[in-house]
């Protein structure tokens, strides 16, 4: 059977953040549609695909993406429609033809990327799998750990926390549905913390609370009594993971901290570092050191060696090349991967099996700013992902990508009856 695509459009909606952003549609042989939206994030790395903006001041303050809409649908349109693309990999590669620049900044990794979600789901449909079902077969014995994130910080909040994401791990989980129940009472019990103590309970850009606290060892010790009040057993049921987002501080004279208005060198933020691993059980740090500043990432990944992960966020930014610099230097055990750092699932994909043939635990991640399109957790489940990275329990454009993991292990139950 032939592979058609039969219809394209775009349009401009909204993320989470009331920001504007790429809705895409896609149609094959006249009746398996593919519907995908575009995330984007707050902090980016120096690395990843380009994300376009129309920069016109008196529309959305200059973030509405109308150019990127019409790029969709007056050039690539007519380019595609009409085309037999048997595999994701040969649409991918047409569209990056298409664009034919390094980053995608002709038509942006954010117009790119929502034709290759919506081709995918198109696809998934045709041949009448779920996404996961298409991409990664349908034997699982496997699911996803959440890195819940409860407490926000640094760039998704303005409180007084330079660390950007506070995160708890169910360790202790046997399911899906465990894992997300251990978390949301986790999360419940905060809220009455912070409540009892007069601290907001107001959420970050990802559904973490963000109160003002005195440093980042009051937001663990918090954590840990939310955990202790929940029922569970810190270091058996659950450990810590943090998103430091260094990039976000680097200068040309180290690390400048902005809400603690202090600079730190490369060694002193190692030593705090290794000094919060001592204290608290920590399972991860994402991007301790900037992209760029590789002798920390080496000497940090020989000093702990495998006793905490250590992710590649901005470090790698879903980029092939990138992660074998990081490979070949010896720089994490970890990647985190967003799709639309890159800008096509066909690249994603590809990045996430080079990191698992380096043995690097794999972490598939949302942004900040974020929708109710759930692809990714059939994207985490169908790669096999090691974790998951979709904020807290709270926001739908969050909870929906939780729910639809609860839904993929429902469809895995019914499978294996």
């Amino acid at each position: 059977m032939d592979i058609i695509i039969t219809d394209l459009k775009a349009r401009q909606v909204l993320s989470s953040r009331g920001e504007p952003t790429v809705e895409v549609e896609l149609t094959l042989n006249k009746q398996y549609k593919g519907r995908a939206i575009v995330p984007s994030g707050a902090s980016k790395g120096k690395f990843e695909a380009e994300e376009l903006k129309d920069q016109d001041m008196s529309l959305y303050k200059g973030k509405s993406v109308y150019k990127v809409v019409k790029g969709i649908n007056d050039e690539i349109s007519p380019f595609i429609v009409g085309g037999k693309y048997s595999s994701l990999y040969k649409l991918d590669n047409k569209l990056i033809s298409l664009d034919g620049t390094k980053n995608k900044k002709k038509y942006g990794g954010n117009g790119i990327l929502g034709i290759s979600i919506a081709y995918l789901k198109a696809l998934s449909e045709l041949y009448h799998l779920s996404c996961f079902q298409y991409i990664g077969g349908i034997n699982f014995n496997h699911f996803p750990l959440p890195m819940m994130n409860v407490i926000n910080g640094g760039a998704h909040s303005n409180n007084s926390l330079d660390i950007q994401e506070f995160m708890i791990v169910p360790i202790g989980a046997k399911s899906i549905d465990d894992a997300i129940r251990y978390c949301v009472e986790v999360y419940y019990a905060l809220k009455e913390i912070l409540n009892e103590r007069g601290l907001s309970t107001g959420v970050g850009d990802e559904g973490g609370f963000a109160p003002n606290l005195k440093n980042e060892e009051e937001a663990l010790d918090l954590l840990s009594e939310a955990i202790n009040n929940a029922g569970y057993i810190l270091g058996v049921d659950f450990k810590f993971s943090l998103d430091i987002a260094s990039s976000e501080w680097k200068t040309k004279d180290g690390y400048y901290l902005p809400k603690k208005k202090k600079v730190m060198t490369s060694k002193e933020l190692m030593d705090y570092y290794l000094k919060i691993v001592d204290k608290y059980p920590i399972l991860s740090l994402e991007d301790p050191f900037d992209q760029e500043d590789y002798s920390s990432w080496n000497s940090f990944l020989l000093h702990t060696k495998g006793s905490v992960l250590l992710v590649g966020d901005d470090l790698y930014t879903t980029n092939v090349e990138r992660l074998k610099m990081g490979i070949e230097n010896k720089l994490s055990d970890a990647i985190l991967i967003k799709p639309n750092q890159i800008g096509t699932i066909s690249e994603t994909l590809n990045c996430i099996n080079l990191a698992k043939d380096a043995n690097m635990k794999i972490i598939v991640s949302h942004r900040s700013g974020e929708s109710e399109d759930d692809f990714i957790s059939d994207l985490a489940y169908g790669v096999k992902a090691d974790y998951v990275k979709f904020g807290a329990p709270c926001r739908s454009e969050r909870t929906t990508k939780y729910n639809r993991l609860l839904k993929i292990e429902e469809i895995i139950k019914e499978q294996k009856q």
